[in-house]
């Protein structure tokens, strides 16, 4: 989490992500293709949540067409493969950090700039499956998506 909001080396975080999506997708027996891996790296770029016609129109801009569905399916496909997230409340997407494990993080997500961070849920999951038990209800997924203000926004004044 602390890496998407403090000053870090942001070519060595995409770097590591884009190594770990390959490894993922090598033992799933799927590929990353031009496309996919592209869309990977316009989500990694900024740490922040995207559009899906955000993202559309930068892999337009670089030749890879212009109808939706050349975004949405590449979307669907690192959502699907745990390589993106996609986020309810934004209607966006933002790449998973940590794409080499199984997890199901809370986000932590700026409303002043967009980015996004992803924090571990396990305690609010848990928290959450022991309450819904006491009621006969099964959790079968929980997303958490916390709206505030990140560091630097809040030190700007953003009101």
């Amino acid at each position: 989490m602390a890496a998407t909001f403090a000053p870090h080396d942001h070519g060595e975080c995409a770097s590591r992500v884009l190594d770990e999506a390959a490894t993922r997708l090598a033992g799933q027996g799927a590929r990353l293709t031009p496309v996919r891996r592209r869309t990977l790296e316009i989500l990694l770029e900024s740490h922040r949540a995207m559009g899906a016609y955000e993202v559309l129109d930068r892999l337009a801009a670089e030749g890879f067409g212009r109808q939706p569905p050349v975004a949405y399916r590449a979307l669907e496909f690192l959502v699907t493969h745990g390589l993106a997230h996609r986020l309810q409340r934004l209607n966006a997407f933002a790449a998973c950090l940590h794409p080499g494990h199984d997890h199901h993080p809370a986000f932590l997500i700026c409303r002043s700039c967009d980015k996004v961070a992803e924090a571990a849920a396990a305690p609010i999951r848990d928290a959450l499956t022991a309450v819904a038990a006491q009621g006969g209800f099964r959790v079968e997924r929980v997303t958490v998506e916390a709206l505030g203000l990140c560091a630097t926004c809040a030190a700007e004044g953003v009101a």
